[in-house]
């Protein structure tokens, strides 16, 4: 938050967060078995990493809490950002943001003493525009 086609204030948390589904999170698990050996495999995310645009990056190892307006101001419990300038200034006027998430692969052959640990990333990307609200007082 705020939604990607929204706009968000400069000083105002900006809340990330996935949807938590085994595509997005995990658990994801598959076994082939063939030539009578049966191999097994399950992978979870382990973190996901934020290029903020700004400069700034945030390493998440929670998939995040989803924004509800009753939330209001409040900052995210579980992974958040806080711009401290407006977006104007960048290429068209919006931050681009970055979330590569970090897999963990579990394998093992059934019966055997063997086994090995992969790591994978998977990257999306989006977009936010940041504004700044001045407020005059006489």
């Amino acid at each position: 938050a705020p939604d990607p086609s929204g706009t968000g204030l400069v000083g105002l948390p900006v809340w990330m967060w996935t949807a938590q589904t085994p595509e997005s999170w995990g658990p994801l698990e598959a076994s082939l078995t063939t030539r009578g050996l049966t191999v097994h495999a399950e992978a979870n995310a382990t973190a996901i990493n934020w290029d903020m645009g700004d400069g700034t990056t945030r390493v998440c190892s929670h998939p995040g809490t989803p924004y509800q307006a009753e939330y209001g101001a409040d900052p995210s419990p579980t992974c958040g950002h806080t711009y401290l300038q407006p977006s104007r200034n960048q290429p068209g006027e919006v931050y681009p943001v970055t979330a590569t998430t970090e897999w963990r692969i579990d394998w093992w052959i059934e019966g055997t003493a063997i086994s090995g640990v992969e790591t994978r990333t998977r990257t999306s990307s989006t977009t936010v525009r940041i504004n700044e609200l001045q407020v005059v007082t006489s």
